[in-house]
């Protein structure tokens, strides 16, 4: 048995300590929120995040980030665009030699960088104490114990082993990868691949325009990763395509809720304000652009994602747009 904290008490943070706990570890989760905290300890649920929802009566929570870095593994899940801010402020007591896993999947808005990549910069933390986990995993079903699969990345084969074994159960099979950076940014740019999709059902469109975004999404998000040092095999795994697909096809997808809001309503605000929790695909698809042109990758579909959440373009301009393009050779040799 392994000590973990983890920290964040939102709806992903929650779900990660059941699966931790289900795995025989001693789980603890740090929460901002007083009283999802409370709630979590007096009543063993969390039903702002996770209404309906019985935890494991060992799982406990706290507010002292303090008490929660005594842990032997540490596991992070909070926003993406809140991370360096948390992190500055915890920067004098954060251990420098206990392993940190992270679950995000963004891009950093003003660095562009990745999420590991903030750890470790404003941490000081040796890349070999770092880690991901990553994968076709919606929080609303893995709550419920539903079968998955999920991959443990990190440059350290010990880590990636270890994180592998820390999450394992008999609903959750946990595969190892090397590829840190493919894995990361599958995770980050597929959140605005499914950002279009919703659009188009919004629109009240079919299957063949979900498909043609599915897998030209793909291909763009592969260009871009492989461009970006990552291994392009990672692109058809778990990490890759698995996490796409299920982003992109599920309505419990906060990415595909939003997308499909904002292409029935055409309006910024009416998706804001009816998917109120974090969709990080809308606060990273311009980062994910920047990171293109910096690379002289083409991204047309992230590019018009950026475009429509950044309130520059309507979702049925976007669409025009994209089928205005040349075609060319469908794969690159």
């Amino acid at each position: 048995m392994s000590s973990v904290s983890v920290l964040g008490s939102g709806a992903w943070g929650t779900t990660m300590a059941q699966v931790l706990v289900d795995a025989g570890n001693s789980v603890q989760i740090w929460g901002r929120n007083a009283n999802v905290v409370a709630e979590i300890n007096s009543t063993h649920t969390n039903s702002k995040f996770l209404p309906g929802i019985t935890l494991p009566q060992s799982l406990v929570a706290t507010t002292s980030i303090e008490q929660s870095l005594q842990a032997e593994y540490l596991v992070v899940a909070i926003p993406s665009q809140s991370l360096r801010e948390n992190l500055e402020n915890w920067q004098k007591i954060f251990p420098k030699n206990k392993p940190v896993i992270s679950t995000l999947k963004g891009i950093e808005l003003e660095t562009y960088l990745r999420m590991t990549e903030v750890i470790e910069k404003v941490l000081t933390i040796d890349s070999k104490n770092l880690g991901l986990i990553t994968g076709p995993n919606l929080a609303s079903e893995l709550i419920l114990r539903q079968p998955a699969g999920a991959v443990g990345a990190s440059t350290n084969p010990h880590l990636a082993d270890a994180i592998s074994q820390l999450f394992k159960t008999k609903y959750f099979r946990v595969y190892t990868s090397p590829d840190l950076i493919g894995c990361e940014l599958a995770g980050a740019f597929k959140n605005v691949i499914a950002l279009a999709v919703g659009m188009c059902v919004g629109m009240g469109l079919g299957e063949n325009t979900q498909a043609m975004l599915i897998t030209r999404g793909l291909n763009e998000v592969t260009k871009l990763g492989v461009a970006l040092g990552a291994q392009p095999l990672t692109f058809a795994g778990l990490a890759g395509m698995g996490d796409l697909v299920a982003t992109c096809s599920s309505p419990l997808s906060r990415n595909r809720q939003f997308g499909e809001v904002l292409g029935r309503s055409e309006s910024y605000e009416n998706a804001r304000a009816t998917v109120t929790k974090t969709v990080e695909g809308v606060s990273s698809a311009a980062a994910v652009v920047e990171l293109a042109h910096l690379v002289g990758v083409e991204v047309p579909i992230i590019e018009a994602v950026a475009d429509v959440v950044s309130n520059t373009l309507t979702p049925q301009a976007s669409v025009q747009r994209l089928m205005a393009l040349n075609t060319g050779a469908e794969i690159d040799h």
